[in-house]
């Protein structure tokens, strides 16, 4: 009979959390979906995190902008010109360098972004109200400690965004 191996030591801790975090992120997407339904026939997805990425680093160059989102400026220029012909995002030449486009969220688009976030945290604050308070302090310090693990800024008590991003334009705590 062959003897068990005994796994590395904090390996089945390790596999427990990473299972914990997976199955919170399932009811966050869950929670995301459906904050974002109302708008589906509006945006999708990826034309959403588009707004949210201007929403959080305010107006933008097209390289900048499809940095941020990880994909090429071909992919963020088509996001772009059916979030513009949806009223969501403005083009303007850019008045210090005329070669230059600047991307901005039009009043409408930071409607969007507004609102899904505002169905988000609704229900993301109703799951939060049915633990206990010392489970919340327990769930704010282990998710302090994940985004900081994985590079994450803190937010320095600035609202967050859909994606996690702190929020340039709020005011900083006091």
């Amino acid at each position: 009979m062959a003897e068990r191996v005994r796994p590395a030591e904090g390996t089945e801790d390790v596999d427990a959390v990473t299972r914990a975090v997976l199955t919170a992120s399932r009811l966050l997407v869950a929670v995301s979906a459906r904050s974002l339904a109302s708008v589906e026939d509006s945006v999708t997805v990826p034309q959403f995190r588009l707004l949210v990425v201007l929403s959080t680093h305010g107006a933008s160059n097209l390289v900048t902008l499809a940095d941020l989102l990880g994909v090429n400026p071909s992919t963020a220029m088509r996001m772009i010109d059916r979030l513009i012909a949806a009223g969501f995002v403005s083009r303007d030449v850019n008045p210090a360098n005329r070669r230059e486009t600047v991307l901005r969220l039009t009043p409408a688009g930071r409607r969007i972004v507004e609102e899904v976030t505002a169905r988000r945290r609704d229900e993301i604050t109703t799951i939060v109200e049915r633990m206990l308070p010392a489970q919340r302090a327990a769930l704010v310090e282990a998710l302090t400690a994940f985004t900081e693990a994985g590079g994450e800024p803190a937010p320095g008590g600035r609202d967050l965004h859909p994606l996690g991003w702190a929020d340039p334009t709020a005011p900083a705590a006091s």
